[in-house]
């Protein structure tokens, strides 16, 4: 089973909405068995609340279904996740401090956009601080994203449906 970690700052609104996003991709291809997904926060802001009320309402738009309550990235996630997925740079730099401090230097961790060639290096943009159109632009974001990672991914492992 190939385990994967969207971590974003608060973990209340990308990275659940990420985590979502690739559930329903992973569902729709048939591969529920190889996929085990979560997502987390590099900060301590929001441990136990349910994702933004905004997060939510996107979610529902595409009929994605949100089970998450806020959590901190913590030492066992870098064992436990073959694929750990930052949202941006600041979260980048926050976990790979944290791989050092946890002694899983070697571990890679990714940019969430470095899936997708022409994005390579972007952030997925925090929407925490403005409207409703923030969330569906990095739904759009993360629906691009997710599926250029979700191919390279069966590929790297010789995964059929």
């Amino acid at each position: 089973m190939i385990r994967v970690l969207f971590v974003c700052l608060g973990n209340i609104c990308r990275s659940p909405l990420a985590e979502a996003i690739f559930t329903q991709k992973v569902k729709a291809a048939g591969m529920q068995a190889q996929f085990k997904s979560d997502s987390a926060g590099t900060s301590d802001f929001h441990i136990g609340e349910l994702p933004d009320e905004r997060t939510i309402k996107c979610a529902a738009k595409y009929n994605l279904p949100l089970k998450h309550r806020g959590r901190q990235v913590n030492r066992t996630d870098f064992r436990d996740f073959e694929y750990i997925l930052a949202m941006d740079d600041n979260n980048l730099r926050n976990l790979n401090n944290l791989k050092a401090r946890y002694g899983f230097e070697d571990k890679e961790i990714y940019l969430m956009r470095d899936f997708v060639t022409e994005t390579q290096g972007m952030p997925v943009p925090d929407p925490y601080y403005g409207g409703e159109e923030g969330f569906e632009e990095i739904y759009q974001i993360l629906d691009e994203a997710l599926d250029s990672f979700l191919a390279q991914v069966k590929a790297t492992h010789h995964l059929y449906a």
